[in-house]
């Protein structure tokens, strides 16, 4: 007998979890069922909108005020810019340790690699760093976190031409972890401000690091340092080291594994638990059955298929890198659904739009109708109670146009909003 529920949700990214949450907060049953871990651990933790055209103009001021002139197939066009600002709104709601929800208009962070990018949310922890501020910066990197060149990423922020001073500094965590630590352990140390070892004597970590800090400081005003500061009580850990040094501490979002991207998706979950929906991570959709309609889909799960029925479904599988898409030498396929990924230029016949030129390879995924349910190459709905979110879909370059969060959002809470209307 299939375990049932009203709103099924197929992916466990940013997509789903969003559009699992739009649904069961308008009160349909919901039921999330992942595969693999969430790609947001991969992610820097920074939520785009858009940064940049497609043609590549660029950084933009206000995201919102583009969405217009994008091409008709871009998903923003699809849900329109009323529904991406009440997806924003949904995630405000949900994620109150982020900022940027104040103005329309982008916030310029660092990275670890010293560029500058536009972005429409970003956690407290980077408030402090941004590059409109014009405080003086001091970057400190740590011997053992290599993926963060302090000196470097500082020398390609005055290339830019920030508006602050800025250097870089490499000093030694602490104790002995070693250059393999994961990140979560420096979080959990910082955390608990465990004793480490120094010259001998255990010292309190938080002591020591802002000791070995405090050196390198010459009147700087903000100090930007890797994003480990802490997991349960990140907050608690960065004012406890800017009160010991008299400034402002920020972190600098990082490359995977990224600690950032794991808070916000503990986060999410937590929102979907409190929520009342259900999910299951760790088992994969094998199979479906249903023509025109989906009836019901097969997890498989030690070995047996389990078989899961519902009203409506959400595909939130992710893109190329998630296998949401998969490509071989004889084409692009969606692998659940078997959904049809059109060639970018057979999607612009449809919509009568222009062609990506030589970004076409980035618009490959799934193309929608208006309400985000896949087509088939003769452009009609394949099935009538799906919808498709996130990374999966197709018509955008969201690397170039910094733009995949925001997407995610934005088309997972219409396809959740509007699969718990039908099920209503």
């Amino acid at each position: 007998m299939a375990i049932e529920s009203a709103v099924l949700v197929v992916g466990g990214g940013l997509a789903g979890l969003t559009s699992a949450l739009a649904a069961a907060r308008a009160g349909a049953d919901v039921r999330l069922v992942s595969y693999k871990q969430s790609t947001l651990r991969h992610a820097s933790g920074l939520v785009d909108v858009l940064g940049y055209t497609p043609d590549g103009d660029g950084p933009l001021r206000d995201p919102y005020e583009a969405i217009p002139d994008l091409p008709l197939t871009h998903p923003y066009r699809t849900v329109g810019v009323s529904t991406v600002r009440d997806a924003m709104s949904l995630f405000d709601e949900t994620v109150p340790t982020y900022r940027g929800d104040h103005t329309d208009l982008n916030a310029l962070v660092p990275t670890h690699g010293g560029t500058i990018k536009p972005t429409a949310r970003y956690p407290a922890s980077a408030a402090a760093g941004l590059a409109s501020d014009d405080r003086d910066v001091l970057l400190a990197g740590f011997e053992s976190l290599v993926d963060f060149d302090a000196p470097h990423a500082a020398a390609h922020l005055r290339s830019a031409g920030v508006p602050f001073r800025v250097r870089g500094a490499t000093i030694r965590f602490p104790g002995d972890l070693r250059a393999d630590a994961k990140v979560t352990r420096y979080a959990r140390l910082l955390d608990t401000d465990g004793d480490v070892t120094v010259d001998g004597r255990d010292r309190p970590v938080r002591t020591a690091l802002t000791e070995r800090v405090e050196r390198e400081l010459d009147g700087e005003a903000r100090v930007g340092v890797p994003a480990i500061l802490g997991d349960d009580h990140a907050a608690a850990v960065r004012e406890d080291l800017g009160e010991r040094l008299g400034v402002d501490v920020f972190e600098v979002p990082m490359g995977p594994p990224s600690l950032p991207g794991l808070r916000l998706e503990d986060r999410l979950f937590e929102a979907l638990d409190d929520a009342g929906a259900s999910f299951e991570t760790g088992n994969p959709v094998v199979d479906y059955d249903g023509d025109g309609r989906i009836e019901r889909v097969f997890v498989e799960k030690n070995g047996a298929r389990i078989p899961f029925s519902a009203e409506e479904y959400v595909l939130a599988t992710g893109g190329l890198v998630g296998k949401g898409v998969e490509s071989n030498r004889e084409g692009v396929t969606e692998p659940v659904f078997d959904c049809h990924v059109p060639h970018p230029a057979d999607r612009y016949d449809w919509f009568e739009d222009e062609a990506f030129g030589d970004h076409e390879f980035a618009a490959f995924g799934v193309g929608t109708d208006d309400g985000l349910r896949p087509l088939d190459p003769d452009g009609n709905v394949e099935f009538e109670n799906l919808r498709a979110a996130g990374s999966v879909l197709g018509g955008y370059d969201f690397a170039a146009e910094k733009s995949g969060s925001g997407v995610s959002i934005a088309t997972g809470y219409a396809a959740g909003r509007d699969a718990a209307e039908v099920v209503a």
